[in-house]
Parts: structure tokens; sequence; C-alpha cells
């Protein structure tokens, strides 16, 4: 079973990261690339503990849909969100967030299976994990970016 696991350090406080980071209309925002969009579920705002949300997105020239639970949330420290329904076998995506004296570390652990046994395995070593270590990075770095751009924008308002 694959594990990528990816951290990010992100210059705005951490419940600002946090929130972001559970925020449908952000994630829409993060994976433009994949043109993701809610289509059941919470389909805008912040996700909360046993929240349910299907995401209709095209990856690797498919479209899909696929519908993910969160299953645990500390906030605004961690949260876990799991597919119930989609095209992996099984998936388990990690968000923790660590204040630092700058900011905020973002990690993401994903754990994923594919289907269709060793098919599977060999399309992970081929390409699969790959496209999602890609896909981790893209998404945290779009994350950063937007967090970055809200925390200058509230500093500058407070500072007049």
């Amino acid at each position: 079973m694959p594990i990528i696991k990816h951290d990010i350090l992100i210059h705005a406080p951490i419940n600002v990261c946090f929130d972001l980071a559970r925020n449908v209309d952000v994630h829409t925002e993060t994976t433009r690339k994949t043109k993701e969009r809610a289509i059941d579920g919470v389909t805008a705002g912040l996700m909360e503990k046993g929240d349910t949300v299907t995401w209709e997105a095209t990856h690797l020239g498919i479209k899909q849909t696929l519908t993910a639970k969160i299953i645990e949330m500390e906030e605004p420290y961690t949260f876990t969100d799991v597919m119930v329904k989609g095209a992996f076998h099984s998936f388990t995506h990690v968000h923790e967030f660590i204040e630092n004296g700058t900011g905020t570390i973002m990690k993401d652990t994903f754990s994923y299976k594919s289907p269709f046994g060793i098919l599977g395995v060999l399309a992970d070593k081929i390409f699969l994990e790959k496209y999602m270590k890609n896909f981790i990075i893209s998404r945290a770095k779009e994350l950063k970016r937007i967090a970055e751009k809200k925390n200058e924008t509230t500093s500058k308002v407070l500072d007049s």
C-alpha cells in the first residue's frame, strides 16, 4: 500500500490553514487542473466530522466520481478523510497542522490501495504513485498560496 507524505510551511496561522484545508470551495480552487467540483453531500463551505462530499473530477483523462467522509477531526490540529466510494480500493488522507514560529506546518499523509490486485500494484509502480504525489504537492502549494495571501491581506487591515 503506497503512503505519500508531504510537509509544507505556510506563513499563516494554524486556524486559517485548518479551515482552508477543509473548505469545499477552496478545494475546488486548489484542484482546478483536474476540474474537481462537489456534486453531492457538502457542496460548499467548511466540512465537519461525519460530513461526506462527492467529487467529480478528471484524472488521467478519465471523468470519475469519488465520495469521501471525514471520520476524525480535532480542530485546528488534524482531520482525516477516507474514501467511501470511488476508483481506489481504499484511501485514507490525514491532514495535520503544527504551529511553527513563522506559521504552520501542514502535513499530508495519503495512503491508498489500488483496485485490481496485482495490476493495481503495477499501476502504482509505473505511474499512479507519482501522479498522486504530484497531485498532493500541487494542492498543498495552492493552499499555501491562498493562505499566505489571506494572511497578508488580514495583516494589512490590522496594521491600518
